[in-house]
């Protein structure tokens, strides 16, 4: 009996994902990823609002931990987009097995990789802070913050697997509601545990790690409620199974490219941080509040990516080639919508936007954020094209395509161009690495894109009809 609901419940995920228009099926699958996605830039905007009433070296305290969280963020996301291009496949081609054992794969490798964040935080902590600051304040702030980042890493690396599990199958509300569930348990413990309101004690920028942690921990919960209590296209076997090497190789194929294109972005904000550092430290926190602010533009797009990437790789699993071009067309469209929108926030209002982490009206960050928010701002446009470029080749199975364009932008493109910008004309020059990057992506995606559409998909009718036959 419960094999025959399964297969219904795959019934009706195949008549949405194969038959119900494209222009829907994106709104349906990706306004509830938008929502989490931008309550996630809210409160990681909130938190770093509450850490920089404390101070600016508070602010610089955390800006140099970010480039860890985003490590974090990639491990956890790049393995979760392996599993959720490698389900949304094995769906669309009517491969249920194998679907339900990429899922289980997916979760038991979230613990994994929480052990290797486990031990970076327990033994590298201090290297690191003694490396990146001389400042005593910032060093023992940012050892506390990042100690307990990562050993409490554990709950987001969980739910990021549980998330993409779930909106492989097309549920794209359920990862929404746990997100907004952790967002506001973070949003609320913020104030509480750095000022000590209430029964908590004041405990500063760590209270702001241990509400971050906490709030992960809810999100977890949630989800876990959810992707066992409840009935899934795709089962998670906890028990009673080895790992196999084929599938997690055909995971880690997306997975391993998704993984290292988000870890670059940690290496370029580390990098970053060094080239900053060496012209003042104001710079880093301006670096930190750009990180913060452009999260609202891009976490949206991000979401829409979510929304379109199950989408893509199922119809490409089901070989309709019609339906998977159309969805990249209409989610491009839409991310440069957004994309632009931000563009104009950033260039009319940066003034109003630094005001907000700008407790003490420091004049210098004014005087370099407000140049920094509006040059960094042009590489939006450019950018949308290589993120919905870079979802395709992912639901595609062609991850190091996008990897091969963040290497580009990030290490070849960003960092040089800073650092000679830098060496050149100082803090009025670096900013434009940025855009400049972005412009050599928008050339190499267009190539790569070409490539893969002669070489794969345009043949799909085809194939598909001498499947049939």
């Amino acid at each position: 009996m419960m094999e025959n609901n399964d297969r219904l419940n795959n019934s009706d995920h195949m008549d949405k994902m194969g038959n119900m228009p494209v222009g829907k099926l994106i709104f349906n699958m990706s306004w509830p990823a938008i929502l989490s996605m931008f309550i996630q830039a809210f409160y990681n905007v909130v938190d770093s609002f509450f850490v920089s009433l404390i101070s600016e070296q508070a602010l610089a305290a955390v800006t140099y931990i970010f480039p860890i969280q985003m490590l974090i963020i990639s491990v956890s996301v790049g393995t979760g987009v392996g599993i959720n291009s490698l389900i949304s496949r094995r769906l669309g081609a009517q491969r249920y097995e194998e679907a339900d054992m990429a899922a289980s794969h997916g979760y038991r490798l979230s613990f994994i990789n929480w052990m290797f964040f486990a031990l970076i935080g327990i033994f590298l902590s201090k290297p690191m802070m003694n490396l990146l600051s001389d400042t005593p304040y910032i060093v023992e702030n940012g050892i506390n913050y990042m100690f307990i980042i990562t050993v409490g890493s554990l709950f987001s690396i969980v739910q990021v697997t549980t998330e993409k599990i779930l909106q492989s199958t097309g549920n794209m509300k359920i990862p929404m509601v746990c997100g907004i569930f952790g967002a506001v348990t973070n949003i609320i413990m913020d104030p509480m545990l750095i000022f000590g309101i209430g029964p908590f004690p004041e405990i500063g920028v760590t209270g702001a790690a241990v509400a971050t942690v906490l709030g992960q921990l809810v999100s977890m919960c949630l989800g876990q409620i959810f992707l066992f209590k409840k009935k899934h296209a795709v089962h998670v076997k906890l028990f009673g199974w080895k790992m196999q090497g084929r599938i997690l190789k055909d995971i880690y194929a997306v997975g391993a490219p998704a993984i290292l294109m988000q870890s670059i972005m940690s290496v370029m904000q580390f990098g970053m941080n060094i080239i900053l550092s060496g012209l003042t430290e104001t710079a880093v926190a301006v670096m930190g509040v750009y990180g913060r602010l452009q999260s609202f533009i891009f976490m949206p797009v991000f979401g829409l990516n979510q929304g379109v990437l199950p989408i893509m790789g199922f119809n490409y699993g089901a070989r309709n080639r019609k339906r998977l071009m159309e969805t990249f067309k209409k989610g491009f469209m839409t991310a440069f919508v957004i994309m632009g929108l931000g563009l104009l926030l950033f260039q009319t209002l940066p003034y109003q936007l630094l005001t907000i982490f700008n407790s003490t009206g420091s004049q210098e960050m004014y005087d370099i954020g407000v140049p920094a928010l509006r040059t960094i701002s042009l590489c939006f446009l450019p950018a949308s094209f290589g993120i919905m470029s870079s979802s395709i080749f992912q639901a595609i199975g062609h991850g190091f395509m996008s990897l091969w364009g963040s290497l580009l932008r990030q290490l070849v493109g960003i960092l040089p161009l800073a650092w000679i910008f830098a060496s050149i004309a100082g803090l009025k020059l670096v900013w434009y690495a940025f855009p400049i990057a972005e412009l050599i992506g928008v050339v190499y995606f267009a190539i790569a894109l070409k490539y893969v559409y002669k070489k794969d998909i345009r043949r799909l009718d085809i194939i598909k009809e001498d499947y049939v036959n």
